[in-house]
């Protein structure tokens, strides 16, 4: 299996390991880790799913709180185990080699501070269109992980008051919203992203507070590309980019 090294984007001092024959981090990987909200206090972050770490090693620059990514394929948990050494945060971030369905059994509850999950964007179905890689149907499709079970984990495993973010496709919103009030998850910030503008917004970000009082945060819309193709201001003040 080919393998490269690329720093993350925007972060110079972080590298990670990738393949093309695996699910290879995107945009996305990068906006969750900046927008949701770390609290100083924090002291243990949960990522689900987290491939070849990108949240994770992006969240240990905003945060001293132990990381904990759980990744069952065995290649993207291989490189990300490997990233993680790459940037000597082996202290601080542990890559589990596990199904987080399995995984959530080792906890009685109420566990982490923070969750965040890039969850398959997809709803799997026996006729659904599906990549000839086994890794990146998983990656893509909810075949192993629904969003029903993201929120039923993550009710068990944050703390009071604890937070869930996730990036999502902005057609699944009420389908979100509606799961996380039912796992007594109280929606509180969204933020839609436009690839420019005259285009309709192609990736959500939410985040929830566990028995949170109402009260939703609709933010200003970012557009990820100007006129010229560039970045644009807003979108490299979320991603804590110079310029």
């Amino acid at each position: 299996m080919k393998e490269e090294i690329h720093y993350l984007l925007g972060k110079e001092n972080l590298k990670i390991i990738q393949s093309p024959d695996c699910f290879s981090f995107s945009l996305d990987s990068m906006l969750l880790p900046n927008f949701v909200t770390v609290n100083l206090r924090a002291k243990k972050i949960l990522d689900i799913g987290c491939g070849n770490a990108p949240i994770p090693l992006i969240l240990s620059e905003r945060s001293k709180a132990q990381i904990i990514g759980v990744e069952i394929q065995k290649d993207a948990y291989d490189m990300a185990r490997r990233s993680v050494t790459l940037n000597q945060k082996e202290k601080q971030i542990h890559i589990v080699h596990d199904d987080i369905h399995h995984y959530a059994t080792l906890f009685d509850h109420e566990e982490y501070d923070i969750i965040t999950c890039n969850p398959p964007y997809f709803p799997y179905q026996t006729s659904s269109i599906v990549n000839v890689k086994q890794q990146k149907t998983i990656a893509r499709h909810d075949k192993m992980l629904k969003l029903e079970d993201i929120m039923k984990i993550s009710r068990k495993l944050l703390r009071n008051n604890g937070i869930l973010a996730l990036v999502q496709r902005p057609e699944r919103f009420v389908d979100i919203v509606t799961l996380m009030r039912k796992s007594n998850i109280e929606p509180k910030r969204v933020l839609f992203i436009y690839p420019k503008k005259g285009k309709e917004a192609n990736i959500l970000l939410i985040e929830g507070m566990k028995n949170g009082k109402p009260g939703l945060k609709i933010l200003d819309p970012i557009y990820v590309h100007d006129e010229n193709r560039e970045y644009t201001s807003e979108i490299k003040k979320l991603l804590r980019m110079n310029g």
